[in-house]
This record gives structure tokens, sequence and C-alpha cells, in this order.
């Protein structure tokens, strides 16, 4: 088992700068082979690690951005969709993107109350679109 007394001062601050210069774990164990000479398994550079006091720096991950299918984009007409499985609580149910590329789910409940749940919260659809969107929600439901 290897101990970080076994270690010059040197060796140590290297192994600091390392980490600081954002090596991992295994940057740290395979440089301590072919620049210190010294052969040690993963278990002890993660003890070694510990030991020293080294807070390794974790990798940013990166941003993922949304689908395309769920991207704003203002189409200029309402697109509205019916649910083929009922969302529970609700007679019928679907989507409806507005004009402006906003989305929400819609439902009509067992008293025939229509309710909206935007993707953005506290989003109100315009007049004009939440009329176009009733309309082709009573056609689709007179089918």
């Amino acid at each position: 088992m290897f101990s970080v007394s076994q270690l010059t001062d040197e060796q140590k601050q290297q192994i600091h700068q390392w980490a600081d210069d954002g090596a991992h774990m295994a940057d740290i164990q395979k440089r301590m082979a072919e620049e210190l000479g010294i052969q040690i398994t993963y278990m002890d550079t993660r003890f070694l690690i510990l030991d020293l006091g080294i807070e390794l720096k974790k990798e940013e991950a990166p941003v993922e951005s949304a689908p395309e299918e769920e991207l704003k984009v203002a189409t200029g007409m309402v697109e509205t969709t019916v649910d083929e499985l009922v969302r529970p609580g609700a007679l019928v149910s679907g989507r409806v993107t507005f004009s402006d590329g906003e989305k929400a789910l819609w439902a009509i409940d067992q008293m025939g109350r229509l309710s909206l749940d935007a993707d953005t919260p506290g989003y109100k659809p315009d007049e004009e679109d939440m009329i176009t969107f009733q309309e082709q929600l009573r056609d689709k439901l007179a089918k």
C-alpha cells in the first residue's frame, strides 16, 4: 500500500498542480507513473488524493439543447391535437400549440370545464388564439 509519506514535498506540489490544472484521478495515476516513476493502483491514487486534501474539479456537464420538437416556433397558427389515451380525471384531453409557439396541455373534466396547463407558468394565450383553439376543439370533438 502506498503512503503519502513516500512523496517529497516537490512531488506533493506537482500532484496538487495537476489537480488544479483539471487532471482527474486516472490522469494523476498515469502522470505519477510517467513523470515521477511511481506505480500505484487506482485505489491508492484515490487515498493519496484524499490524504493530500485535493479536491478534483468536476467536469462541466454539456448543456443540452431542447429537442427540436420542443422548441418554441411561432407558426402564426394554432394547432390542436386530441390524446388517444385520455389523462386521468378528464373526459377528453390533448395538446395545443399557439401561434406564438407556446405549448399547453388541455383537458375537459367531468363537469365540462376546460383547463389549460401551459409549458410556461402564467402563460395566457391572446384572445384570437383562444377563439381559434376553441373552434378547433369543437370541430375535433364533434367528429
